[in-house]
């Protein structure tokens, strides 16, 4: 079990970052993984219509609520039977040995906890639906991209951020088909 399941991901640089490229996005349904805060839920109910958070913390989605947003608590969209226009998600990307902090800790290269969210993603999207996520310059993200690319998903680098100590880098990922 998480040491730190009472803790959430408080809105920082990087989802502020995610928010700026979310202004364009738009269409019925979205869906955002890992919700934390559920900031960027908020802002997904400005272009969509129905609009579904998911986290693994359910007194994080109690303390959240709100009657605009469909909240589910289960692990990244595993609990999920719907197809998204877009999947958005600020995952945990920090390198990390152990993963005490679900919020920052990304697994031994950064990626494997994104790897794992995105590959549940890809179970809820059209051909023409989106996934929008964030990495770090500080994890392996190459190796990330070639992974999905795998799995079938092909990535495109959106933008970029310099930050003192790190980039960030927002991916789009689609079906490749």
């Amino acid at each position: 079990m998480h040491k730190k399941l009472t803790n959430f991901y408080r809105p920082s640089d990087d989802t502020f970052f995610l928010e700026d490229n979310l202004k364009h996005e738009n269409g019925y349904s979205a869906l955002d993984i890992g919700t934390g805060s559920g900031y960027l839920a908020q802002v997904l109910l400005n272009n969509f219509e129905f609009v579904v958070a998911t986290d693994i913390n359910f007194y994080n989605l109690k303390s959240h609520y709100s009657k605009s947003l469909h909240y589910i608590c289960c692990e990244n969209a595993d609990a999920l039977s719907y197809k998204f226009d877009l999947v958005v998600c600020n995952p945990p990307y920090l390198p990390s040995f152990t993963l005490e902090d679900i919020t920052i800790d990304g697994g031994k290269d950064g990626i494997e906890v994104t790897f794992n969210i995105i590959n549940s993603a890809k179970n809820h999207i059209t051909k023409s639906s989106n996934i929008l996520f964030l990495a770090s310059s500080l994890s392996n993200y190459n190796k990330l991209l070639y992974d999905l690319n795998i799995i079938g998903l092909k990535t495109t680098i959106v933008a970029t951020k310099k930050l003192f100590f790190e980039e960030l880098i927002l991916i789009r990922a689609k079906l490749n088909v």
